[in-house]
């Protein structure tokens, strides 16, 4: 009697296993091979950019993205005031020799798949004369400040000027040339800006 039932549990274990493997096998001969992996060429569909998004290739529905163009802006708005050239003033002549502050950040943001550009900077500009005071030929130097200014507000740019020291130059000469500086260096600054402004809006 024991010996029946235990022949018979035995039988049920083996038909379990069977039918258990049956199954395996049965989905694994039936199921789809797997893909093999390929490079795509350029005529693939896949590996063509989406003309119609702007953005990463990873932000194909143009959500949010935001990307610094500083590298970009620094040194071109340097480069661009750096060529304003020789400006006549009412006593001589001055330029921008160098530009010592360019603090700022230049940045491109996508969204909704529409792009704009931004910027924020403020500069100071070494600036290097020749003028005729009082008949006498003299050299003189100091800086343009150009306070904080941001995309489209340079109608509004504002300038600070001041002399390097020179005890031999009269108060109201100081004041002469300071002013002069500031009157005739505003609009080409002003131009060469604006110039950055549009470089920018078409990257």
């Amino acid at each position: 009697m024991t010996e029946a039932v235990v022949s018979s549990s035995s039988e049920k274990e083996e038909q379990k296993g069977a039918s258990y493997t049956y199954w395996v096998r049965k989905i694994t001969e039936d199921a789809a091979p797997l893909p093999v992996p390929h490079k795509l060429s350029p005529q693939d569909p896949q590996s063509q950019p989406n003309s119609a998004t702007l953005g990463s290739a990873w932000n194909r529905a143009g959500t949010w993205e935001e990307k610094s163009l500083n590298n970009w802006a620094t040194p071109r708005i340097k480069e661009l005031l750096v060529s304003v050239g020789s400006i006549k003033l009412s006593s001589g002549t001055a330029k921008v020799e160098e530009v010592t502050k360019c603090i700022g950040d230049a940045f491109l943001v996508i969204v909704r798949n529409k792009k704009r550009v931004g910027y924020t900077y403020e500069l100071t500009l070494k600036v290097k004369g020749e003028l005729n005071l009082r008949g006498e030929k003299k050299a003189v130097g100091g800086h343009i400040d150009v306070p904080e200014f941001s995309f489209g507000e340079l109608d509004d740019l504002q300038m600070q000027v001041k002399l390097n020291e020179d005890k031999d130059m009269l108060p109201q000469d100081k004041t002469e040339i300071c002013n002069d500086l500031k009157k005739l260096f505003l609009e080409p600054v002003r131009e060469k800006l604006l110039q950055f402004e549009q470089e920018l809006k078409d990257r």
